[in-house]
């Protein structure tokens, strides 16, 4: 292929020309470096995320605690609990480890392609087993595999915005990302919701579509080999040594993963439990409360697409990150002290698009700001945002677990909503130190 200058000399150019090279590709024994973005990189990183996070949606909102419920009513709580902590547990580090061996991985594919692929056929695959299972022991062991395959998908793509991107691009990267993740999460709730009445069909449709676009995302955007790049001297006690961060040296960094820690704990705990807050709070049927799910859904979507879109282009425009969680922060608790006011689907509606603007500025611009707080100028930066990445997933899969002990011990559903307020005020106040993002 021909090596081309870009389109333009215009420094407000994100992009090269479809199949343009911008740069030249490293020598042999040079550090691995990925191509510059072309045209169809966004579009790509939009649909990939788009897949991903539909498939989360759909799982995690409506075909896993359905499945559960329909196994045992009584112990549905106790069950869909046990299931994300056996999960969680095994999933904690999934994200960082994949990415370290990225970081390391010397292919003619290049570094993140491999991870990507294998984690989308693995996760796929077992997709289309999950809904024949009827003892909670199999759900929990294939739950498991999936999660841990598809975090071995997003921690690799998450990587794709600094490995490609300049930084002050990389808010417009993190938009896309976030408009992707949350048309995938309305995408998928929907679908999911459509094909609640049979479980197996639903797990499958996810399954095969992780697969395929996955394919198509590495196929069209081809990253540049790192067979004959240089590779760093190996030692086990250095790999592990590398999970530790030291907060004093690097503190920016610990208080970006606390305040997404907080920010995503505060609005899991009350999503997880969405549909059984339908049934149990709200006193809907099962069947009813499926269906306003997916309504809850759709009236959050547009105004989440606005916000991610505004606040990543915004963000760039004024060079800042920190104020726009700020104003995240404050529409959440909004948002969240909604059904504490109003205990019915008002409340609920009032809250879902609430919190989906409040959510949508964080989503878009949070991405951004944890790539410019990595140690060494993002030297590893598939390692590093694994890391940042376990803020999300620690919060996402405990939550369901922190809901249940909440809900059983604590005063039941409104104390749910309080603790969600009071971890995104937290999760604002420890932002406040940050130095080296505006």
């Amino acid at each position: 292929m021909s090596i081309q200058p870009p389109a333009s000399n215009d420094p407000t150019t994100l992009v090269a020309p479809t199949g343009a090279i911008s740069a030249a590709a490293p020598m042999p024994g040079e550090a691995p470096q990925s191509p510059p973005p072309t045209r169809a990189l966004l579009p790509g990183i939009l649909a990939t995320a788009l897949t991903l996070f539909a498939t989360y949606g759909g799982l995690i909102a409506i075909l896993l605690p359905t499945q559960i419920a329909l196994l045992d009513e009584q112990n549905k709580v106790a069950n869909l609990a046990i299931v994300s902590t056996v999960s969680f547990v095994f999933t904690l580090f999934a994200q960082p480890i994949v990415g370290a061996f990225s970081d390391r991985t010397r292919s003619r594919f290049g570094r993140r392609t491999p991870w990507m692929v294998g984690g989308a056929l693995i996760g796929g695959v077992f997709l289309l087993g999950l809904g024949s299972l009827t003892s909670l022991v199999w759900i929990a062991v294939f739950w498991v595999i999936i999660q841990v395959s598809l975090n071995a998908l997003q921690g690799p793509l998450s990587a794709l915005t600094p490995d490609r991107f300049p930084r002050e691009k990389r808010g417009a990267a993190s938009a896309m990302f976030g408009i992707g993740s949350q048309i995938g999460m309305t995408v998928g709730i929907m679908l999911a919701g459509a094909l609640a009445a049979n479980i197996g069909v639903g797990y499958s449709a996810f399954g095969i579509a992780v697969i395929v676009v996955t394919l198509l995302f590495v196929l069209v955007n081809r990253d540049w080999s790192s067979k004959e790049a240089a590779v760093p001297t190996w030692s086990w006690k250095q790999f592990f040594a590398g999970f530790w961060i030291n907060p004093r040296k690097h503190p920016d960094f610990a208080w970006a993963f606390a305040a997404r820690f907080l920010l995503v704990l505060g609005y899991f705990v009350v999503t997880a439990f969405q549909l059984y807050i339908l049934t149990d709070y709200i006193g809907m049927p099962l069947g009813e409360a499926q269906g306003a799910v997916v309504t809850l859904t759709l009236v959050a979507f547009v105004p989440t697409l606005i916000a991610i879109g505004l606040s990543g282009w915004w963000s760039d425009r004024i060079g800042r990150r920190k104020v726009f969680i700020y104003a995240a922060s404050v529409i959440m608790v909004a948002g969240l002290a909604a059904p504490l006011l109003m205990p019915n689907m008002t409340g609920m509606i009032v809250m879902s698009i609430i919190n989906g603007v409040g959510f949508g500025l964080y989503m878009s611009v949070d991405a951004a700001l944890m790539t410019e707080v990595l140690p060494g100028g993002g030297a590893a930066a598939g390692k590093d945002l694994g890391i940042l990445n376990v803020a999300t997933n620690i919060p996402q899969a405990l939550s369901p677990a922190i809901a249940g002990v909440i809900i059983a011990s604590f005063g039941g559903y409104p104390v749910l909503f309080v603790f969600g307020i009071v971890a995104v005020i937290a999760a604002a106040l420890v932002l406040i130190p940050i130095k080296s993002v505006r």
